[in-house]
């Protein structure tokens, strides 16, 4: 079992800045690779970046590429996405989720992917 939990959400004026994180206990976490989705009201569940579980690579929805960033520290396990230059539309409850990864450099932008999920954030931009 992994427990994660995310904080750093809130509300912010668009072109302003958030640094979202989340701590992870349980399982190593650095067996994980580690993804952020959001979810607006009515709308489904998207992906939003994701990171291997050695943070060799990452991936990036194309909605955030340039102005989000995803990181690790394995020694703190926690999880880290920097948002940039924030537009309304990235307004959302973020969530974090863990993926046992047998590859080093394995990401993924599938939900299903994911095993264990936070219970979200609330990032509110307003205009």
């Amino acid at each position: 079992q992994v427990q994660l939990i995310e904080s750093g959400g809130g509300l912010v004026q668009a072109g302003g800045s958030l640094r979202l994180s989340c701590a992870a206990s349980g399982r190593t976490f650095s067996s994980f690779a580690m993804g952020w989705f959001r979810q607006a009201p009515g709308k489904e569940r998207e992906f939003v970046a994701a990171i291997s579980r050695n943070s060799g690579r990452t991936y990036y929805a194309d909605s955030v590429k340039g102005r989000f960033t995803i990181s690790r520290d394995n020694a703190k396990n926690t999880v880290y996405l920097q948002m940039n230059s924030l537009k309304p539309e990235d307004t959302a409850v973020y969530y974090c989720a863990a993926d046992a990864a047998f590859s080093s450099d394995y990401v993924t932008s599938v939900a299903n992917g994911y095993e264990y999920w936070g219970q979200g954030t609330q990032v509110t931009v307003s205009s």
